[in-house]
């Protein structure tokens, strides 16, 4: 079976078929970076880096694209607030979302394009669009699309005109032609910044947001690619306004296949700072490893509505603990992803699972299945197909001992000694006192565990 995606496009499964065999061109709409990165970006870039993750353990060629935005509305706000030149807030930004994606084993792409390096390209394809009679220059100096000459619009969205006009809010004098129009070249005003203005013929300005990602696309992957990726908020306008753009200055589709993650909600309530109950990664990371956060997300299909809650993160991080359970106290060889046996039963459940439409839920079940297998037979080549399989997804490469005992808040010294005193009880007979060292140790959060090579510890 080949791999199936569904296609946001189509609203239908259909196999992946590179318009170059063996070779995955691949964007997605990355972060528009002027804050901290929440667990909303997180929830996509993991999505999509799981995706990019089994591209490459099916054997393909993957050039990934992900985006920054680095230029816009918000970004010149917050430069403007804190007093420093705009590209000093969008570096530290762009340094903390490495820090913060690396934690979740997110890979960098292949390119990680700044909206603000592909100005000349957007300019270029917004003269295309001009030419051809899509964009006309308003009034006020910007550059708008002219939406209702573009055949097709509402395609990727299945929004009609007539639809978005009965709900239309406009702006008074805009300068937009219709309402439904959107723009790609905003003329600079007098109190911005300088180095929030671009040269162009159209006057000094920057570039809409729409625009960027069709530029940068069809810069770093050509005029059609295969998979074209975003969250599910992004479907409309965002996605609409890259098609029509793209399609209308180089006569053809951008992508084959669209695909959208879903939204992300706290306690199924859609996350808002006015609600209370917004968090950014780091602040999840204070109180739950990368590792859990990520099994987490990977657990829900990712066209799925995700719902964020510590309940689900407590009840995410005991499953994880079982499978390194299963792999502790085993030496577990190595074993390249390119080695696997995909005929063994549990491998091919996997990857059929994998192959439809990425679904994590039914891969994951095959790893609860491997560790059962392990636990009861405790075969190296189970063990070493249940860790190779989880680091597909990204997850269970640690040591199962450093994982299991990571964050117990207790000094180990201390542990040990507690550990020789119950054995020193037990040799004893003094059963009641090694009962209460137990006890004792799992009130700090610490779980003893016997076996006949002696006696273990884990956290909680």
């Amino acid at each position: 079976m080949s791999l199936r995606i569904y296609n946001t496009l189509t609203r239908a499964v259909q196999p992946l078929i590179p318009i170059e065999p063996g070779h995955v061109r691949m964007y997605v709409c990355g972060i528009t970076i002027y804050d901290l990165c929440h667990v909303g970006h997180a929830r996509m870039m993991v999505a999509f880096d799981l995706i990019y993750r089994w591209l490459q353990a099916s054997g393909y060629k993957v050039t990934y694209v992900r985006n920054i935005t680095d230029i816009d509305d918000k970004i010149i706000r917050r430069a403007l607030e804190r007093n420093i030149p705009i590209r000093q807030l969008t570096d530290e930004m762009v340094g903390a979302m490495h820090a913060d994606l690396g934690a979740l084993g997110v890979l960098l792409p292949t390119h990680e394009p700044r909206a603000t390096e592909f100005v000349p390209q957007m300019l270029s394809m917004i003269g295309k669009l001009e030419a051809k009679g899509l964009a006309y220059r308003a009034s006020n100096g910007d550059v708008n699309y002219a939406v209702r000459s573009f055949e097709g619009y509402g395609k990727l969205s299945g929004k009609s005109l007539d639809d978005l006009r009965a709900g239309e809010r406009v702006a008074v004098d805009d300068g937009k032609q219709d309402p439904l129009d959107f723009v790609l070249w905003k003329a600079a005003k007098p109190e911005e910044p300088e180095d929030a203005k671009f040269p162009s013929g159209y006057g000094a300005g920057r570039p809409g947001w729409h625009i960027e990602c069709s530029a940068m696309a069809c810069a770093l992957l050509g005029e059609q690619f295969d998979l074209h990726g975003g969250g599910a908020d992004l479907q409309f306008p965002h996605h609409e306004n890259e098609i029509a753009q793209s399609e209308g200055a180089n006569g053809k589709p951008p992508a084959t296949i669209w695909a959208h993650n879903g939204l992300l909600n706290v306690d199924h309530v859609k996350m808002s700072k006015s609600l209370g109950n917004f968090f950014t990664i780091q602040d999840v990371l204070k109180r739950y490893d990368a590792e859990t956060l990520r099994y987490f997300m990977l657990r829900t299909h990712y066209r799925s509505p995700f719902n964020f809650s510590d309940v689900n993160l407590d009840d995410a991080r005991t499953a994880l603990r079982r499978l390194y359970t299963a792999l502790d106290g085993l030496n577990v060889p190595e074993l390249a992803v390119g080695a696997i046996d995909w005929a063994q039963p549990q491998a091919a459940a996997f990857r059929a699972a994998m192959d439809d439409d990425f679904n994590t839920p039914g891969a994951i079940a095959v790893l609860f299945d491997l560790a059962s297998e392990v636990n009861r037979s405790k075969t190296l080549a189970d063990a070493a197909l249940l860790k190779t399989l989880a680091g597909v997804l990204g997850f269970l490469q640690q040591t199962p001992r450093d994982y299991l005992q990571a964050g117990s808040g207790v000094d180990e010294a201390h542990i040990d000694a507690q550990i020789a005193a119950r054995a020193a009880a037990k040799a004893a007979r003094d059963f009641a006192g090694a009962d209460r060292i137990r006890a004792e140790l799992l009130a700090a959060g610490i779980v003893l565990q016997d076996s006949p090579q002696g006696t273990t510890w884990t956290r909680a």
